[in-house]
């Protein structure tokens, strides 16, 4: 009798890991948000807003290029999976673009790879996510691939 209990609890089980992997951050886990916060004012904030409120008019272009989007709840940047917006960030608009076989897009956003190591531009996502209600993050880490264990 008590081995049919554990057979009838095993599919819940199985269920309950594999949405808490579905919905998981994975890579902006366990980060260092205070240091995320320090880079973000250092390398993000004078183009993105001290506030993460962006540039006015952010979804016209000037010049040909979008001015930066917000990367609080109001903007789209949780409209995005963790790859792409470390690749985003370190490779820069242009560069991720090309890299996906899309040519001719002129983007604002600059490379951050030579100006912050790997570990610091997820600190940095870290800290931006750290600042979204938690529906909105919720929203955003179903996004992400599903990690095994």
């Amino acid at each position: 009798m008590g081995g049919s209990r554990v057979k009838g609890a095993l599919p819940i089980l199985v269920l309950l890991c594999w949405s808490g992997a579905a919905l998981a951050g994975h890579e902006l886990d366990s980060r260092d948000i205070r240091n995320g916060q320090v880079l973000y004012k250092q390398h993000c904030a004078s183009c993105h807003g001290a506030n993460l409120e962006g540039q006015p008019n952010w979804r016209r272009p000037k010049d040909g290029v979008l001015p930066a989007p917000p990367h609080d709840a109001s903007g789209h940047t949780w409209h995005h999976d963790n790859k792409l917006l470390f690749d985003y960030t370190k490779l820069g608009g242009t560069a991720l673009m090309e890299a996906r076989g899309i040519i001719g897009i002129e983007s604002g956003m600059p490379g951050l790879g030579d100006a912050m190591t790997d570990d610091e531009i997820w600190d940095v996502l870290s800290y931006i996510r750290s600042t979204w209600p938690d529906r909105i993050r919720e929203i955003q880490a179903g996004r992400n691939p599903p990690h095994g264990p």
